[in-house]
């Protein structure tokens, strides 16, 4: 087998040096050999479509984790894969475009109705909660399988209504650049809160009070763009100014309604809301 030189392999992959032992590190691109004595790197030009077939993903912003699963999966999987991160993709680019248009209105001094606004009473009731810092996106999704996953291991009694769901409040901005934190919230019955309490000890019971809410309905599954939630929570506080309202300090959440009429690949029917005081 005929075998190139790093640096040759690299002009003719147009992948650097430095990508390539990125790559071997990761075992997406080993080498074909590596010399015992030298440690220097050769590869078979067989590789060379591999590696121009991980540029390209690159190129679309494809991370290497999910390129590694893709170069090893049959043509059809693997085209499947890719139009599934494109749609994605697509999805978070819309989103954005919604919400540039939504600020360069705003600037402009036109109103723009991206959602309807409702209200709601919320009476008193008793959570078990868990809250956390969490790291963008990807930790807040962690934190919140880490949640449900305890709730699976406990049977706690069922609450009718919007009013005993699931919902997560983030007490601060998630994104890259900012970790909250977000808190998870589970009410339960008020006189079997204690008892659950000690049932359940990953988690803190605490009272939240009765408060009136506005709130945006988002629909089955809660699979909403960074931006867009942007949009919706601007959406939302430019609904409190026009109406004369404040906000309370119990913290904007997304509640999470199970039905279980629904297909379970739907999800919960899910919203956003805003505490008013």
């Amino acid at each position: 087998m005929d075998l190139i030189s790093i640096g040759e392999f690299a002009r003719r992959s147009r992948l650097s040096p430095k990508a390539l032992r990125l790559y071997d590190e990761l075992d997406l691109l080993p080498p074909a050999r590596v010399d015992d004595d030298s440690g220097y790197r050769y590869y078979a030009a067989s590789q060379l479509d591999r590696a121009r077939l991980i540029a390209a993903l690159r190129q679309l912003e494809i991370a290497l984790a999910e390129i590694k699963v893709i170069v090893c999966l049959e043509p059809e999987a693997a085209a499947e894969r890719i139009s599934e991160h494109w749609t994605a993709v697509e999805a978070q680019h819309a989103a954005r475009r919604d919400l540039a248009d939504y600020l360069i209105g705003r600037m402009q001094g036109k109103r723009h109705v991206m959602y309807e606004v409702a209200t709601r009473d919320i009476q008193v009731r008793s959570v078990l909660c868990l809250k956390r810092s969490v790291d963008g996106t990807q930790g807040a999704w962690a934190f919140g399988k880490e949640f449900v996953a305890i709730l699976r291991q406990h049977r706690l009694p069922m609450m009718a209504g919007r009013a005993g769901a699931v919902f997560c409040i983030y007490w601060g901005e998630v994104s890259d650049d900012s970790d909250g934190p977000a808190e998870w919230c589970r009410p339960v019955p008020a006189d079997q809160a204690e008892q659950l309490a000690v049932e359940v000890p990953e988690l803190v019971l605490r009272n939240e009070p009765a408060h009136r809410e506005a709130f945006i309905h988002l629909g089955p599954g809660g699979q909403i763009e960074p931006a867009q939630w942007q949009l919706i929570s601007q959406s939302l506080h430019r609904w409190v100014e026009e109406h004369a309202v404040q906000p309370s300090e119990l913290g904007a959440r997304i509640t999470y309604l199970a039905d279980p009429t629904r297909p379970e690949n739907q999800g919960p029917d899910c919203d956003f809301a805003i505490p008013l005081t």
